[in-house]
């Protein structure tokens, strides 16, 4: 039932490629995916997720508005089959997803600080990873948006990394490695329930924060560059060395 509501959330993007004027000056080759893979390796106890792309994974960065409303998110992301329990949030519907972002107006890893500085809250541009939930959401052109809750809400976990939003997101902190066509992340085991038999997808987008319109949601998704399954069936399977 996920991967069908995921799927029909895609067609709904598909069918609304020219909605977001601000996307389109980064659709290039930077965020044109050609591969992806996530391979658990037994000596290290982790798991390896990488992207690669037609031109420099992670070179193309947004371009910064200035405000938190409004600010650009541009992202690699893993949809998965893992569970919200898998990585630490409570159970909940929703797909499982890893992304990978940047974003130059808002930092939103305080416990990590990417860029070395001894600076915490100024890194948001330096690529990073997130643990989310998305869900189907037609308020936004491309009908996906990360799932919120209300502040009052006692029934939600979130891991003790999340950055202390309203949303099923949290700031794991793992290190993002680009090299060339590549981007990466490692993942010890212990850090997704120690599951390695999960299915996955690849895609990279545009999405948006928003804190000032109501019918919104707070980060929503507005441009999918590319899908590499074509149809977000998360067919892909993690491999063992």
């Amino acid at each position: 039932m996920k991967h069908t509501i995921f799927t029909m959330a895609f067609i709904t993007l598909s069918n609304i490629i020219t909605a977001c004027d601000e996307c389109k000056k980064y659709d290039n080759n930077n965020l044109q995916i050609v591969e992806a893979s996530v391979l658990h390796d037994f000596s290290i106890a982790s798991t390896i997720w990488e992207i690669n792309v037609k031109g420099n994974a992670g070179e193309t960065t947004p371009d910064p508005v200035g405000q938190l409303h409004g600010a650009p998110v541009l992202g690699y992301v893993f949809p998965t089959t893992l569970k919200p329990t898998d990585v630490g949030f409570s159970k909940t519907n929703g797909i499982v997803a890893l992304a990978l972002t940047s974003h130059p107006d808002f930092d939103d890893t305080p416990l990590w600080d990417e860029n070395n500085d001894r600076k915490y809250d100024n890194d948001g541009i330096i690529w990073h990873p997130h643990w989310v939930i998305l869900h189907k959401d037609d308020r936004v052109e491309g009908g996906l948006s990360v799932k919120q809750f209300k502040k009052e809400d006692k029934t939600v976990t979130l891991p003790p990394t999340n950055p202390g939003m309203p949303m099923y997101m949290d700031s794991p902190g793992f290190q993002v490695i680009k090299n060339r066509s590549s981007i990466k992340v490692i993942i010890p085991d212990y850090r997704i329930n120690h599951q390695t038999n999960f299915k996955f997808d690849a895609v990279s987008a545009y999405m948006q924060v928003n804190t000032e319109t109501k019918d919104k949601p707070m980060l929503g998704v507005y441009k999918v560059y590319s899908v590499l399954s074509t149809d977000l069936s998360l067919p892909y399977t993690v491999q063992s060395k």
